[in-house]
């Protein structure tokens, strides 16, 4: 079935047919990064979309999650937000942060694994904004959202006005918020007159569903990459269609994917979630000492190496532009330091 084509400025505004808090610095630049191309091989162009550059206390991609999310806290006339993941999540530093902007309260609950509990990168982060936090071994997934969902009864019970996690409504949410993402690159390279051969990004969610999404909704030839930095107990793929579909229902657009459009890409997980990779210290590093720009270690790094991948297999012709969506997280740089810092394979 085919669909009709949008432009960027109608994406725009069929993403503010919904309640929207400007938490955001958008649009993000896009920019050219020259000696990385040339040290990848010099074959194509690499250009990055900053979104470690959109704000919100030391930014990243749920600046952009947060402004649909916490928009429609705000909507609902809800005076706490209850959030987790793991202890280093760059998602409930950014929700701390917006939460504290808005005059939200904000309750952490975030899942231990084997993680520190020492004060340190996003967890400092989330403790100098105001959050309060609880430590659980609850696993990220289902039995952590189960949780969330509890924590929220109770505020319930306690006569609180409670935003909580939500996975089927809070996901096609932010999902929305990268179709917007798409929609902005496409623009800027139109101002330069060019078009993507590929786009990539850390993602095996709501960031994911919405590039792929913005790929339809524009009509992009260009191949979304999904660079997934973790594994969920569900396909991946039918789950990501699945979000892009409701986040398109959303504001009224007719558009639907299929697993099949979904390229959800798990082969750069290893040697786990939350852990560095050799190819990903190797672009991390790359990026850094061509560009003087920073990934995080274990999302956008293991994405770029991704990137790297695809450009010295070849698989796109010289002169091709990629996109690398950079969806920040810099501060897990200073949790682990050694671990960035190791070149062993």
């Amino acid at each position: 079935m085919s669909f009709p084509k949008l432009t960027p400025r109608q994406v725009f505004e069929a993403a503010d047919r919904l309640p929207r808090a400007r938490l955001a610095h958008l649009p993000t630049p896009l920019e050219e990064a020259p000696r990385f191309a040339e040290r990848i091989g010099g074959r194509v162009r690499v250009f990055v979309k900053r979104d470690d550059a959109t704000g919100l206390l030391l930014g990243g991609n749920k600046a952009r999650h947060n402004e649909f999310l916490l928009g429609d806290a705000v909507a609902q006339g809800c005076d706490v937000v209850v959030w987790g993941a793991g202890v280093q999540s760059n998602n409930c530093r950014q929700t701390a942060a917006g939460c504290a902007k808005l005059g939200l309260e904000c309750r952490l609950f975030l899942s231990l694994g084997n993680s520190s509990t020492e004060p340190r990168g996003n967890l400092l982060l989330d403790y100098l904004v105001g959050a309060k936090v609880e430590f659980t071994d609850a696993p990220l997934g289902p039995d952590l959202d189960a949780l969330l969902a509890a924590k929220a009864d109770e505020l319930r019970r306690e006569g609180r006005n409670p935003y909580y996690w939500h996975r089927p409504r809070v996901v096609p949410l932010a999902a929305v918020s990268y179709a917007v993402c798409v929609a902005e690159i496409a623009e800027q390279l139109a101002e330069r007159g060019l078009t993507a051969a590929g786009l990539y990004v850390s993602s095996s969610g709501a960031t994911g569903a919405g590039v792929a999404l913005g790929k339809a909704l524009l009509g992009l030839d260009a191949a979304a990459r999904l660079i997934c930095p973790m594994t969920w107990p569900w396909d991946i793929p039918t789950a990501i269609a699945a979000d892009a579909n409701d986040a398109a229902r959303m504001p009224g657009l007719p558009h639907r994917l299929t697993a099949a459009d979904v390229d959800a890409d798990e082969s750069f997980i290893p040697p786990g979630y939350g852990k560095p990779s050799f190819a990903g210290r190797e672009a991390l590093r790359l990026m850094a000492t061509s560009e003087a720009i920073l990934t995080d270690p274990v999302y956008s790094a293991k994405a770029l190496a991704g990137l790297i991948a695809d450009v010295r297999a070849g698989r796109y012709p010289d002169g091709s532009v990629l996109v690398f969506i950079h969806t920040g997280g810099v501060p897990a740089i200073f949790a682990d330091p050694a671990s960035v810092l190791d070149v062993t394979p």
